[in-house]
């Protein structure tokens, strides 16, 4: 089975396609919106891992539509949904038989409902997969500290291939930067640099 996986270098997709490894032909799929040449980490962090992974072409108007609802909103989480799963949908309409993300059970956003997942199936004739779908945070992590080499940071500094670092800058683009800050809160997000 070619699975195709939403990568943005984090110890989430990479944990996913950890699972899958052992039972598909793995390919890790770095989004862009062309805004910015972040995903380059992403497939540096592909590299690191021992993947193969593509470019994943993503349609700037989507970014664009994410960026006004989140300023709309006021908080990201909205945006981030909507360009996740145009992602998915791009990768499904690729010539795979599965598609797979890092979402995981604790997640806020973004999410992918059963609804969603069976209508990306039924539409694409794909699989989609979802690892770490049942594991929780703790988990997550003890599996990472155990199988991965992870630097983690404030989102707004780590370098990393995700959507949140296009979106951020076509916000920055149009809105300034103080808009940024008011509507992505500072989190911590890691980059895999390695497998242990």
């Amino acid at each position: 089975m070619e699975v195709g996986v939403l990568y943005s270098g984090g110890k989430d997709s990479t944990l996913a396609a950890l699972l899958l490894e052992p039972v598909a032909d793995v390919t890790l799929l770095c989004g862009t919106f062309g805004v910015t040449d972040d995903y380059e980490h992403a497939h540096a962090a592909a590299d690191a891992v021992g993947f193969d992974s593509q470019t994943l072409e993503l349609d700037e108007a989507v970014a664009a539509e994410a960026v006004e609802q989140m300023v709309t909103d006021g908080y990201p989480r909205n945006g981030i949904q909507q360009v996740h799963e145009h992602a998915l949908e791009r990768a499904a309409a690729g010539a795979l038989d599965a598609v797979a993300d890092g979402t995981r059970r604790d997640d806020r956003v973004p999410t992918v409902e059963r609804p969603l997942a069976q209508s990306i199936e039924d539409r694409y004739d794909v699989a989609h997969l979802a690892p770490l779908a049942g594991i929780g945070r703790s988990a997550i992590d003890a599996l990472a500290d155990d199988h991965l080499v992870v630097e983690t940071g404030a989102s707004e500094t780590i370098e990393k291939g995700d959507y949140e670092s296009e979106l951020r800058a076509l916000l920055a683009a149009e809105y300034g930067p103080d808009r940024v800050e008011s509507v992505f809160p500072s989190h911590t997000q890691s980059r895999v640099t390695g497998r242990r």
